[in-house]
């Protein structure tokens, strides 16, 4: 009898290997497929002359003249000879020229905000690489680091992460050795100019244990190693964005202690928000344990993001209705609402910012970039009011 069962339990192991082996093989293709889609196409954006006057917050008269007069190098014409349209570190070349780059003052906090919320699947990965680019795209200088071991924003950026990077690529060094003394090694330029970024891959996971144990040790002040490794390049940088793993360890921790600002995505279900109602009362229960140990974060602003809603969901909109109620002003305006124009361009190895036109509809695509730019809009003035060189122009735009 044991050794039939000893046989049933063999089969049953060489069946999960197969069906490992299986899947990873399929998942290999499904990536390379969509990073063959994703080469062919532009992946650096570009903006129309209307578009990139908004931006640089000039006039199309003004970039022409200046253009004419040799300020700035016009850009490349088509067969047609129309104007191909400007890439952002064109758009950048213009802010410079005009003196209208949006870059936080030196004495200015750098703003080290993390997208943060201990369940899974609330679009947490989605919100930062997103914010990310909006604000490359509207001049400032940002780095974001991919503190999770799934590496989802980094594989918005193109990387199949346990195959183009390896450990000493990630955070995962830097956390390990104590003789490190910058994160200058890891950081990479991304097509976005003025965006960097830190990416992750599974081997980061390991370090969760490393640090774990070596806190239990007594070795507290690891969690300040994330806080020292930002300090170290943070003058390069207005915003620094932080995707932490969706669990309460030593990784989410250190995000934590570093992060001197904090948005929630949460969508309006149930799951959802009973879970982000546990991550609030833990995370109130973490930092009064981080306090004994002057380890408590400083956070300037905490920001609710209503994620993945779908209003035609009468749940949906009860739901949004009471966190409006329940959270008031921490609540940010607009919903980040589901889209198909997300979903089809994150089947690409891409994001809704980058893509030359829509995969979905004109209207579609028009209203997700709608909920996107009223969502990082408003993150984005409540970074600028942490800056004291903004305040006197928030003020005059009436945002202050």
């Amino acid at each position: 009898m044991a050794s039939a069962l000893d046989e049933v339990r063999m089969e049953e192991t060489l069946d999960v290997a197969s069906l490992a082996d299986r899947s990873s093989s399929v998942l290999e293709k499904l990536r390379s497929s969509a990073r063959d889609m994703r080469a062919e196409e532009r992946r650096e954006p570009s903006f129309p002359i209307g578009k990139a006057a908004e931006l640089v917050g000039r006039t199309t008269a003004a970039i022409r003249e200046a253009e004419s007069d040799g300020r700035l190098e016009a850009p490349p014409r088509g067969e047609n000879n129309r104007r191909l349209g400007y890439t952002l570190a064109q758009l950048n070349d213009m802010r410079g020229t005009f003196g209208t780059r949006p870059w936080r003052a030196p004495e200015d906090p750098c703003s080290i905000l993390a997208v943060q919320n201990f369940k899974g699947g609330v679009g947490k990965s989605t919100l930062s690489v997103h914010l990310a680019q909006y604000l490359a795209i509207h001049g400032y200088r940002v780095l974001l680091i991919d503190c999770d071991s799934q590496a989802s924003a980094t594989t918005l950026f193109g990387y199949v992460p346990d195959l183009d990077l390896g450990e000493d690529d990630t955070l995962y060094p830097f956390l390990r050795e104590g003789e490190r003394a910058t994160l200058e090694y890891a950081i990479r330029k991304t097509h976005f100019d003025g965006l960097d970024l830190i990416p992750a891959n599974l081997r980061l996971f390991q370090s969760e244990y490393e640090l774990a144990a070596r806190m239990a040790r007594g070795q507290g002040a690891l969690l300040n190693r994330l806080s020292q490794g930002i300090q170290s390049v943070q003058d390069l940088y207005d915003v620094v964005i932080l995707d932490p793993p969706p669990a309460l360890g030593a990784i989410s921790l250190s995000v934590l202690r570093a992060a001197n600002a904090l948005v929630v995505p949460v969508p309006p279900t149930v799951m959802d928000f009973s879970s982000t109602a546990a991550f609030l009362a833990m995370l109130d229960e973490t930092i009064q344990d981080l306090q004994q140990y002057d380890l408590a974060p400083q956070l300037a602003f905490l920001r609710f993001v209503a994620s993945k809603v779908d209003e035609n969901k009468s749940m949906q909109r009860g739901l949004l209705e009471l966190m409006r109620q329940l959270y008031g002003n921490a609540m940010i305006r607009t919903p980040l609402k589901d889209s198909a124009e997300i979903d089809n361009a994150t089947a690409r190895l891409m994001t809704v910012y980058e893509l030359s036109g829509p995969m979905t509809s004109k209207q579609v695509r028009d209203r997700c970039l709608t909920y996107l730019d009223g969502v990082c809009g408003e993150i984005e003035v409540d970074i600028r009011r942490t800056w004291p060189s903004h305040l006197a122009r928030l003020r005059k735009e009436g945002l202050a």
